[in-house]
């Protein structure tokens, strides 16, 4: 994970909270202090995907002070979309994602940076979307464009949060290249790309658990999902952990040294 330097006086100047910013965020500088805050703000999370748990992800992101949120999409706003995608509403219809997402965000919290790119994540784009950010989140619905995400943080050796949902249920994993399993090594096979079933509550669970995921890796605060796949049973109201470890032949990460 990048580090921000904070011996520079220079940059200490830049990263001070105003008055403004000190009231929004008292409650949570209880838990991390002024400090933490400073951190949250001088990040940059890159989120892949605007849709149903790029929603989510975004607005709490936002709501916690992460200074700088960079969401890319390729799509538009769509009617089937408002069942679940939180941030675009009945007047979005037409409009890109990331338009919508980032005028939302700045009605939110008008003291942090939104980016919204209207893109494909490809092959040869990836690498320069991710380069900035301090933590990648994978808030996409195919599998293709996730191991490009996840070939672009162990190249780049940045932590990606990935969160999959289908009907009642998700999946949360959290990659820290060079130490944990990687994408590849828990899901070796893609699935279908296919039009699936989704209930709204799903992301929105699923992505606050992204949310909170990243939020934890940038504060350096309690144990994230290192090594770990959580699974959400969300008919039966279950959560469970799983243990994954890095395989010796993936063909992803089996070629880099463990940190």
């Amino acid at each position: 994970m990048n580090k921000q330097d904070y011996n520079s006086d220079e940059k200490r100047s830049e990263t001070l909270l105003s008055e403004q910013e000190l009231q929004r965020y008292q409650r949570q500088m209880m838990m991390f202090d002024k400090e933490g805050q400073e951190q949250l703000k001088t990040s940059r999370v890159f989120i892949a995907g605007g849709g149903g748990l790029g929603c989510p992800i975004a607005l709490y992101l936002a709501v916690a002070g992460v200074g700088c949120i960079d969401i890319a999409d390729r799509d538009v706003v769509e009617r089937t979309n408002l069942n679940r995608q939180v941030l675009h509403w009945e007047k979005d219809i037409g409009k890109p994602k990331v338009l919508s997402i980032e005028e939302k965000i700045r009605e939110i919290n008008p003291d942090i940076n939104v980016i919204g790119r209207h893109v494909t994540i490809t092959a040869e784009n990836v690498l320069e979307l991710v380069k900035d950010a301090d933590i990648i989140v994978d808030a996409l619905d195919n599998f293709s464009a996730r191991y490009l995400l996840n070939r672009a943080a162990l190249q780049t050796g940045i932590p990606l949060v990935h969160g999959g949902i289908r009907g009642f249920d998700g999946q949360v994993l959290t990659v820290i290249p060079g130490k944990t399993a990687c994408l590849n090594c828990v899901f070796p096979h893609a699935a279908p790309e296919e039009v699936f079933p989704v209930i709204g509550v799903t992301p929105g669970i699923i992505g606050i658990l992204q949310a909170n995921e990243v939020l934890k890796c940038l504060l350096r605060m309690g144990e994230p999902l290192e090594g770990r796949l959580l699974v959400w049973d969300g008919l039966n109201a279950k959560m469970d952990t799983f243990t994954v470890k890095r395989r010796d032949n993936c063909e992803a990460c089996g070629d880099i040294t463990p940190s």
